[in-house]
């Protein structure tokens, strides 16, 4: 069987285009993925729970990619029966597991510790991609892990958090375990289209979402009434679409096309970039400017991606 794109990136046999691809998918994705927050304030603070909108989310985006995914599969439909593992963890972790999860663990502890919590999957898919291959990480690249993570503390900045409640704790790590899942799953090599992948995955992580509310683990309200962002008054669905079409739809879709080419470690660090765009669109949309302890994170955040990058080549 021939390597797929995701195996060569793993055990270090890279071309300078799939690396383009990879990096470029994975950047947009990340930037996507960080609008969620900006967006998501004003249907929160009008009376939406973080459930209800999560599962609008997924699920508008899931009838997007739905559509052209579908139509990929070109009435190749024993594709999906022969994919329904990796389709399965994929929407029960990747899409809703590690979002349910966060959105429980903000309950009792503060986001940025959340955050914190949800990113530590990044060891998690170091410790995989070891255990898989047999062979231990570079020493590069355990540096480059140590040195994002610890951008990622002065970014969130969890100093002087205190009265840290257990359960908070324990979200967190879910969290973690679902978001490094996301990425371990994303790398596997598919006989699927990427549009049919992550749509029928994302309609499973719909789904999975609107059991963990109806069984309590998460409060489904929604409120429709008008929404004040950025100076203007919208309808409530207006940022709804933009959270389905860009940090769904969009996220989704070349977050795995970046995984394919990247492979899970490096685009697990990549994927630390999120925060980043987060407090960046926070800025401009919200206008929540960053403070300089968190620029100086930045940097060293990306000093720590660019570690890992160049110790997976080596």
């Amino acid at each position: 069987m021939a390597e797929t794109v995701a195996e060569r990136m793993e055990v270090g046999v890279r071309r300078p285009h799939s690396a383009l691809v990879g990096w470029t998918a994975a950047l947009v994705s990340a930037c996507a993925f960080g609008t969620a927050g900006a967006f998501a304030k004003p249907l929160l603070a009008s009376g939406w729970s973080p459930g209800a909108v999560v599962a609008v989310r997924l699920g508008l985006a899931a009838i997007v990619l739905l559509i052209p995914g579908l139509m990929a599969l070109r009435g190749r439909w024993q594709l999906l029966l022969s994919q329904w593992r990796p389709l399965l963890a994929y929407g029960v972790f990747g899409g809703a597991t590690a979002q349910v999860a966060f959105f429980n663990a903000v309950q009792y502890v503060p986001v940025g510790l959340a955050l914190l919590m949800e990113y530590l999957a990044i060891l998690l898919v170091v410790a995989w991609v070891a255990v898989r291959s047999r062979r231990l990480p570079s020493r590069l690249t355990l540096i480059g892990t140590v040195v994002a993570i610890a951008g990622l503390v002065v970014v969130l900045d969890p100093t002087g958090m205190v009265g840290l409640d257990l359960r908070g704790i324990a979200w967190g790590s879910l969290a973690a375990c679902g978001l490094a899942v996301y990425f371990v799953i994303s790398a596997r090599p598919m006989e699927l289209p990427p549009l049919t992948f992550v749509g029928v995955g994302l309609a499973v992580g719909t789904v999975t979402i609107l059991i963990a509310g109806a069984v309590g683990l998460m409060p489904m309200q929604a409120s429709f009434v008008d929404v004040v962002f950025v100076g203007l008054t919208l309808p409530w669905w207006a940022p709804l679409v933009v959270l389905a079409l860009v940090a769904a739809a969009t996220a989704y879709a070349l977050g795995f096309v970046g995984v394919q080419y990247l492979g899970s470690t490096v685009a697990s660090f990549v994927g630390l970039t999120e925060v980043l765009f987060a407090v960046a669109w926070a800025w401009l949309l919200l206008g929540e400017l960053p403070g300089l302890l968190q620029l100086v994170g930045g940097v060293i955040m990306l000093a720590g991606v660019a570690a890992v990058q160049r110790g997976q080549t080596d």
